[in-house]
């Protein structure tokens, strides 16, 4: 665990406000409800919650499977998602108080005021639709934008090479340059993020052999030299404990932990910089998930991964995680490091999460108590609104004002 101030440390990632919302017939439903975290660069951040509370969804908006609602996505400094919502809905609130605060001045014959609100409400109204426009730009053309950064570098790393160059070895140089610029046009920021999917057979194609399968990241980034991308083919194979002989076979061929293992591979391939690993094992037999584990561990270590480990296991999560995000209907309601998580729960939905671990242990489990949570009798949020407050030292709980004075003393007598 990285244990440096958080200030200090590189944010590769960055979700703010992050809202993804389905129709469903007349009404909407809200699978994403204003998440908002941090990833920092090298870390595994462990995202958790019981079967439909949004975990998958949050990793598909995340890498642009799906358009979001509202809120923003950054990566590596830049944003890559944004959902104008909110923007929208702040903009019609503005325009509509501007001619109410003007007409309710204008009728006390404050002709001035009256001018000066229509003036506030305008400019806020610019500023909007500046904001909105922006983000509709930058999720549009995020790739383009990180290609065209890509071929600029290229060009600037090959400037003096290209006047220093002897005549005779010219030609070639120019070669090799125009293979770069080519492959820096076909480079996208979303490349840089790959995800590992739940269902091992449901997410590789039965018609593509486990070459094409692995190669096709390559080839649709630009690369078409056959003897390199057979070369890094072999090599990904071997990291993930398969044979060269295994790249002409089917899907089908395999077990469940071997496709889950060509998937990793796929997703590596890419030389990505962050791994969304969506409930990596939770289809995977008992004896196999540890193997995944470890392999997963291994990768991260060799390559210097990120990774946003989502899965419904606790226990699975606390060996893999440096710091868990627990997600309950939508919304995160406790983030704390890991062993902080474990020692110290607050929020009432992470202690009956954790009381619903087994251990393999008769007298533990003759003594466990599983604790039932419902947020009515819970929380009384009649008069103070829940907001997500740190309660001690980078552990944060969703909130209002008296349970967090009540966590804290809590925390202090513990």
């Amino acid at each position: 665990m990285n244990n440096q101030p958080d200030e200090k440390r590189e944010v590769l990632l960055r979700v703010e406000d992050l809202c993804q919302y389905f129709k469903s017939g007349n009404t909407e439903l809200k699978a994403v409800d204003g998440v908002s975290f941090e990833i920092y660069k090298g870390e595994v951040f462990g995202l958790v919650g019981e079967s439909g509370c949004g975990k998958t969804t949050t990793g598909r908006s995340i890498i642009k499977l799906y358009k979001i609602t509202s809120g923003n996505v950054w990566f590596k400094q830049a944003r890559i998602a944004a959902g104008t919502r909110k923007l929208e809905e702040q903009l019609r609130a503005a325009r509509r108080e501007g001619r109410l605060t003007a007409a309710a001045l204008q009728k006390q014959g404050d002709i001035a005021g009256a001018k000066a609100a229509r003036h506030k409400a305008t400019e806020t109204v610019k500023h909007l639709k500046e904001e909105s426009k922006q983000a509709k730009y930058d999720d549009e053309h995020c790739n383009h934008v990180y290609a065209a950064a890509e071929m600029e570098t290229v060009r600037a790393e090959y400037e003096q090479k290209r006047k220093d160059c002897p005549a005779a070895e010219q030609e070639a140089l120019e070669k090799e340059y125009k293979e770069k610029l080519r492959i820096a046009s076909h480079e996208r920021i979303t490349n840089k993020i790959q995800m590992i999917f739940q269902d091992p057979i449901a997410s590789l194609n039965p018609r593509m052999t486990v070459r094409d399968t692995i190669a096709e990241g390559l080839i649709i980034k630009g690369i078409r030299d056959k003897k390199y991308i057979d070369e890094q083919v072999y090599r990904m194979l071997d990291l993930v404990g398969l044979v060269p002989e295994h790249a002409g076979r089917y899907p089908h061929e395999f077990s469940g932990g071997q496709r889950q293992r060509i998937g990793i591979a796929r997703a590596i391939i890419m030389n990505p910089e962050l791994i969304i690993a969506d409930e990596p094992i939770s289809a995977l037999d008992v004896s196999i998930q540890a193997q995944v584990i470890n392999l997963l561990n291994d990768l991260r270590k060799q390559f210097g991964l990120t990774v946003l480990f989502i899965a419904h296991d606790l226990s699975v999560v606390k060996y893999f995680s440096d710091r868990i995000a627990v997600m309950y209907f939508g919304k995160i309601v406790e983030l704390a490091d890991s062993d902080e998580l474990f020692a110290h729960p607050l929020h009432p939905y992470t202690r009956s999460l954790l009381s619903a671990i087994p251990l393999p242990d008769p007298a533990y489990e003759k003594k466990r108590k599983r604790i039932t949570y419902n947020p009515l009798l819970a929380h009384d949020y009649s008069q103070d609104q829940p907001s997500f407050r740190e309660v001690s030292p980078r552990h944060y709980v969703l909130c209002n004002g008296a349970e967090l004075e009540q966590y804290r003393r809590e925390l202090e007598g513990q």
